[in-house]
C-alpha cells in the first residue's frame, strides 16, 4: 500500500428505507434543512463487514470484530491467550502486541479501525479506510404505509368474536433516491494495521456486491451504480481529495419529472487536465 486513494460511490434505493433513524421512529434519515436523504458511514461499513464475513467464512485473517451479539472483551481475551499474556498485568508493550494480533486476524479492525481499550485492553486502531455520510443527489420523499398482520399472537386474541384481531403497523419507504458517498484510503495507517493491496481489492469487491447478500423487504431494492476511484502516485497524495471528488458530477436528464431510476441521471467524470500523479479508475 504505497498509494493514496480517494473515491466516490453511488448507490440507489427503490421503494425501500436505506437507513432508518431510530430517533425518528425509523423514518429514513434526512437533512431537515434541504430534504436530502442521509445514510450513515456505519451503515455501509456494516454491509462490508457482513459481505467479507460471509465470503471469507470469518476465518483468520478475515474474522469480523464488530458483529451482532459479539462480546468484545471475550475477543480481546483471545488475543492475550494466543500470545500467552496476562491481561491483568499488561503494560503498553503487551497491549501493542495484542493490538497487532487483532489487526492480523480481524479484517474490519485493520480496515476501519477500532477502539479496543475496554476492560481487557487491546489498544486503539485508526483504520486506513474512512467514509463520510452518504447524501442523496436530490431531495427525497418519505412515504408512510399502513400494514396489517392477519395472524394473531395469542389464543385470547383469536377468540375475539368481532374478527377485529388484526395487528396494525407502519412501514416507511423512499420511492427512489440516488446516494453519493465519499471515501478515503490512507496508506500510512494501512502500514500500521497491515492493510494490504489484497485487502483493498476485497473492499472494492464488497462495495460492488454488498447489497446482494443484504436483501431485506424493508430496504427495498438497493443497488451499487458507480464507483470512481482516484489513485495518487505516492502515499502523501498529489491533489486535495475534495477537488478530485468535485470532478464527479451527476445531471438529471429529465428535470420535469422526479427521478425513478439511475437511468434518469447522467454521470460525468471530468478527466481533463488531471493533476500530475493522479489516475482515474472506474471499478463498476
Amino acid at each position: 500500500m504505497d498509494h493514496r486513494y480517494d473515491f466516490v460511490l453511488f448507490f440507489d434505493v427503490t421503494d425501500g428505507n436505506p437507513n432508518g433513524d431510530p430517533d425518528a421512529g425509523n423514518l429514513p434519515r434526512v437533512d431537515p434543512e434541504t430534504g436530502h436523504g442521509l445514510v450513515t458511514d456505519v451503515c455501509l461499513k456494516r454491509k462490508v463487514r457482513n459481505f467479507v464475513g460471509t465470503v471469507k467464512e470469518e476465518k483468520p485473517p478475515f474474522e469480523i470484530y464488530v458483529k451482532e451479539r459479539a462480546v468484545l472483551n471475550s475477543v480481546h481475551d483471545r488475543a492475550y491467550q494466543a500470545l500467552k499474556l496476562d491481561p491483568k498485568k499488561a503494560k503498553q508493550p503487551q497491549v501493542e502486541q495484542c493490538r497487532q494480533w487483532m489487526c492480523q486476524n480481524f479484517y474490519d479492525v485493520r480496515t476501519f479501525g477500532a477502539v479496543m481499550s475496554t476492560k481487557v485492553n487491546c489498544g486503539q486502531v485508526r483504520g486506513p479506510i474512512q467514509m463520510a455520510f452518504s447524501r442523496s443527489v436530490d431531495p427525497i420523499v418519505s412515504l408512510e404505509h399502513a400494514i396489517t398482520r392477519c395472524a394473531v399472537a395469542t389464543e385470547k386474541e383469536a377468540e375475539k368474536q368481532d374478527g377485529d384481531n388484526r395487528t396494525m403497523g407502519r412501514k416507511f419507504t423512499v420511492p427512489y433516491g440516488l446516494y453519493r458517498c465519499h471515501g478515503f484510503v490512507n496508506p500510512f495507517f494501512a502500514k500500521q494495521t497491515g492493510f494490504s493491496k489484497d485487502d483493498l481489492d476485497l473492499f472494492w469487491k464488497s462495495l460492488e456486491q454488498m447489497f446482494e447478500l443484504d436483501r431485506s423487504a424493508s430496504r427495498g431494492q438497493m443497488s451499487p451504480q458507480a464507483l470512481v476511484v482516484f489513485e495518487h502516485k505516492d502515499a502523501l497524495g498529489n491533489a486535495a481529495a475534495h477537488k478530485l471528488q468535485q470532478r464527479v458530477t451527476t445531471e438529471l436528464v429529465a428535470s420535469d419529472q422526479p427521478p425513478r431510476t439511475f437511468g434518469d441521471y447522467k454521470l460525468n467524470v471530468d478527466e481533463d487536465n488531471l493533476p500530475e500523479g493522479i489516475s482515474i479508475q472506474r471499478k463498476f
